[in-house]
């Protein structure tokens, strides 16, 4: 059945319940007759929801689900149904322009690109490629990420390459590889239809993943519910329908996972005969967990005791759970060990490979996952091993080139030292593609104090003049979306291609066309003097990458685009052990952690040390999952006289990111069209401010004029959506990380958004 339906209100549609297969429901919506439909999936989340496009006149007037495909079953959430409208904007940009004096004027392709090639090879000359950085997103195509990783690893030979991922899911990552040996969800989407009970951590998929969620209403509508547990400092709609909903202090993730992992351990809620066989760890873990009884959990969270002991008894007795992971952990304090305590709940009741129980370490953007695999973001490509010298051996055979071209004399750097790098000056060149940084990162003053500086030569990839582009000197026109082919991954491995629907608007070209040209322009060569870059165009791209993969965890070799092609999108690995995708990893109990397969060696926890090849060797795993734990450690900043409110930022229904896309489409603008500020109404109360009116929410660091919204919130905690920068007023913004910290967690290095002090007053 085609549901048509106004998703602004509406935002979940009519609930289907049911139990075992979740039944189809296709929902579309159009602005006019559609003349053709080309298969596509939305990439405004980490779903992957497949959809077709529907095109009349050239452009773009619709979408529709797609009702056999494994991720939604037909269903689209509210920025699926109305994103598109970014394509048809009025101010897409249409030709390159380039910096001259002080001003942005418009000049060829020839012109842009014989300048940053001509700035590339100076700065190459003077400074070598460790003055050169690449600052990529979590939105390009698969065939996007291979293309550039080739170029900044096998032709530049540069570390200084990561992505916008940094701000969303490099905690997902490293929580997989520190606790499985290596990246990728162990799980799939359709656990979601066989669990007993569904623990969601930092995580509102309500509104962050909204095909998900009315899976796990149309479930919990079913003859068998699963139990909902939800942790989150806010009553959101997520929280609202759990069973049990708990509200920690903020930057208290690990303590309360301690707390809770030690009532399951001393009730006898664990399967020693699976730790035994396919574990280590758990001594230290048990250990390190009755450190933190019930009563001292309970003062340091302010969770109640009969509800920290409700989760445990929950968690520890039901026989299957599916739990998720998202920024309200990644984005906090202590973000990997708090996260690799959510794997070990899981480890230590057995509840991983089977139906119906996994865990996922969730993605934010439509294909983080792709950046993650492509090396994109630091990794070794494939998940390959940065400090295993076969592992560096293998790819460079691959790319044909020396394995002494790649970049492995110091560890990749991540975004924040790239930003930093700038700022001192041993930076020249940054290339920032499909990303919009002068919003998007921490303490803002000082990210656009270093994208301005005179010596830094800054490059941009997009398709709007965002708040960064005012600060580059050289815009690239991208097409986006809907005007180009590719594929890309979601967050349970599911394959998707997105095909061509309509040309990108004037001059704007693909990101993958960009790098080709620039590959070519620079000359970059193999070991045997042929072009490095051996493909043309996004299958040849895919073709290459498939061998790549080929052994690897995220094993592409048994796909292709006529296989994509349509039905529904597969999942990795593809293999002809699976010729139709993998659903569950570790089903036989064996991890990637064997010493010569894994992607890392780990850390510690708690300080981000890294473990040396020789200490992992010593106590090679040889294939079972590592139990690690970790002591609590306060905030780096909290509450004090001066700043008495926690400060905590995320993200609405309505927006994706900074609205670059989202803020132009109609519906979806109209329904959040400015920031606001969340308080409790006992704060409220105190302060004297009413619903809606303006306050000003300031921090050490800058400052916000807001306007306010009362309830659904802990007292002591102020929330502000991030997707909000530049107002219509000349230089004010309502951007929330004019107030957040530079700071970051000591394994992931991504930077802390979920907490921070501030004050408020009514203006």
């Amino acid at each position: 059945m085609t549901e048509s339906r106004d998703s602004i209100s509406d935002i979940w549609g009519r609930r289907d319940p049911y139990e075992g297969a979740w039944p189809a429901r296709v929902d579309e919506y159009a602005r006019a007759p559609v003349e053709r439909w080309v298969q596509s999936a939305c990439v405004l989340c980490s779903n992957g929801c497949a959809l077709d496009i529907g095109v009349a006149g050239g452009g773009i007037v619709g979408v529709r689900g797609r009702q056999n495909d494994r991720v939604n079953r037909g269903r689209l959430g509210p920025k699926g149904l109305y994103g598109w409208q970014a394509n048809q904007a009025t101010d897409r940009l249409t030709q390159p322009l380039v910096r001259r004096g002080k001003r942005l004027e418009p000049a060829s392709w020839d012109e842009a690109m014989d300048l940053v090639v001509r700035k590339t090879t100076e700065i190459q000359a003077a400074h070598t490629s460790a003055a050169i950085g690449f600052y990529n997103t979590g939105q390009l195509f698969l065939e996007e990420y291979w293309t550039l990783s080739t170029i900044t690893d096998a032709g530049l030979g540069t570390p200084h390459v990561d992505g916008n991922t940094r701000l969303c899911t490099a905690t997902a990552s490293q929580a997989l590889m520190q606790s499985f040996g290596t990246d990728g969800a162990p799980g799939s989407y359709t656990d979601f239809d066989l669990t007993d009970a569904i623990l969601h951590i930092g995580h509102n998929p309500a509104e962050t993943q909204t095909v998900q969620w009315m899976r796990i209403l149309d479930r919990r509508g079913g003859p068998r519910p699963p139990k909902l547990i939800v942790i989150d400092p806010r009553r959101t709609a997520t929280a609202k329908e759990a069973d049990v909903h708990l509200t920690p202090r903020l930057g208290t993730n690990l303590p309360l996972l301690n707390g809770i992992l030690n009532l399951m351990i001393k009730a006898g809620h664990v399967e020693r005969e699976f730790i035994g066989a396919h574990t280590v760890g758990f001594e230290k873990l048990e250990e390190t967990v009755g450190r933190y009884p019930v009563e001292k959990v309970a003062s340091i969270t302010r969770v109640p005791v009969k509800m920290l002991e409700q989760t445990a008894e929950i968690i520890g007795m039901t026989p299957s759970l599916v739990s998720t992971v998202l920024q309200g952990v990644y984005q906090s304090n202590q973000a990997t060990a708090a996260a690799v305590q959510v794997n070990n709940i899981h480890l230590i009741r057995g509840l991983i490979g089977k139906p119906g129980s996994t865990v996922f370490q969730m993605n934010g953007q439509p294909s983080a996952q792709n950046a993650r695999e492509c090396g994109a973001n630091g990794e070794l490509v494939a998940f390959r091993n940065w400090n295993n010298k076969e592992h560096v051996a293998d790819l460079a055979r691959v790319w044909n080139v020396s394995p002494e071209k790649l970049p492995t004399a110091t560890p990749p750097t991540h975004a924040m030292k790239i930003f930093r790098l700038a700022e001192e000056g041993s930076l020249r060149m940054l290339w920032i593609i499909c990303t919009n940084p002068a919003v998007s990162m921490p303490e803002l003053k000082r990210v656009r104090k270093i994208l301005a500086r005179e010596n830094l030569f800054v490059v941009l990839n997009d398709a709007f003049f965002t708040e960064t582009a005012e600060l580059a000197d050289v815009v690239l026109p991208a097409a986006i979306w809907g005007e180009k082919t590719g594929t890309f991954t979601n967050a349970d491995r599911t394959v998707h291609i997105s095909y061509k629907a309509i040309e990108p608007p004037g001059a704007a070209r693909s990101d993958l066309d960009i790098l080709l040209d620039y590959a070519r322009r620079m000359d970059f060569r193999d070991k045997d003097g042929a072009p490095l870059i051996k493909w043309d165009n996004a299958e040849g791209a895919f073709e290459s990458w498939k061998e790549c993969s080929r052994s690897r965890p995220c094993d592409y070799s048994g796909l292709n685009y006529e296989k994509l092609s349509g039905g529904s999108g597969i999942q990795w690995p593809c293999t002809d052990q699976y010729p139709d995708g993998c659903e569950r990893l570790y089903t036989d109990g064996i991890f990637n952690t064997h010493a010569d397969y894994c992607e890392i060696y780990g850390h510690d926890l708690v300080t981000g040390a890294a473990i040396t090849p020789e200490e992992y060797r010593k106590n090679d795993p040889k294939g079972r999952a590592i139990i690690k734990s970790a002591e609590y450690v306060p905030p780096v900043e909290e509450p004090d006289d001066d700043y008495p409110f926690w400060l905590t930022t995320g993200r609405v229904v309505y927006h994706f990111h900074t609205r670059t896309k989202t803020a132009r489409a109609e519906e979806l603008n109209r329904a959040a069209p400015s920031a606001f500020a969340q308080i409790s109404f006992e704060d409220a109360k105190e302060n004297d401010i009413s619903e809606g009116e303006l306050v000003e929410v300031s921090s050490r660091r800058g400052a916000v004029q807001v306007r306010a919204r009362l309830g659904d919130i802990e007292p002591g905690c102020v929330f502000l959506p991030f997707h909000f920068g530049k107002t219509d007023r000349e230089n004010e913004s309502q951007a929330a990380n004019e107030l957040t910290i530079t700071a970051w967690d000591p394994v992931s290095k991504q930077p802390h958004f979920k907490f921070g002090a501030v004050k408020i007053r009514k203006i």
